[in-house]
């Protein structure tokens, strides 16, 4: 009988080290959004829009991973799981379809910005243009 609770309470553990090993995905305002790149060591901050769009202007120091080019999940896969991620796009439609990839990839702490570059520039929130 103790043996059988010992693994019911061992499986109890297991089952919630699991859940805090859970993803942390949040879409979060301009505002939120710079504040957690100022606060994070060494930010992973990607832009998924085209290289014509990134090149035109983006958040400063940035990444371009192009969602819609073949080499997105090559490109991701280099990034460091372990450490927060940072994604954007011009409006968010593209950043939701590449944060749900890179859940697939196993990144655990991604962070959207609503609303993309252009809530970001709305907000006179600082990029490589100014």
């Amino acid at each position: 009988m103790k043996f059988r609770s010992l693994i019911i309470l061992t499986s109890f553990f297991v089952f919630l080290s699991c859940q805090q090993q859970a993803q942390n995905i949040v879409i979060i305002d301009a505002p939120t959004f710079a504040e957690k790149i100022e606060t994070t060591l060494q930010p992973q901050i990607i832009d998924v829009r085209t290289p014509d769009e990134f090149d035109e202007e983006h958040i400063n120091d940035a990444i371009n991973i192009n969602w819609n080019g073949n080499n997105f999940e090559s490109e991701a896969q280099k990034l460091d799981q372990s450490k927060p991620i940072f994604v954007y796009c011009k409006s968010g439609g593209r950043s939701h379809k590449a944060v749900e990839k890179l859940k697939e990839l196993g990144f655990t702490d991604i962070c959207e910005l609503d609303g993309g570059f252009m809530r970001w520039s709305s907000e006179g929130f600082k990029s490589n243009k100014n």
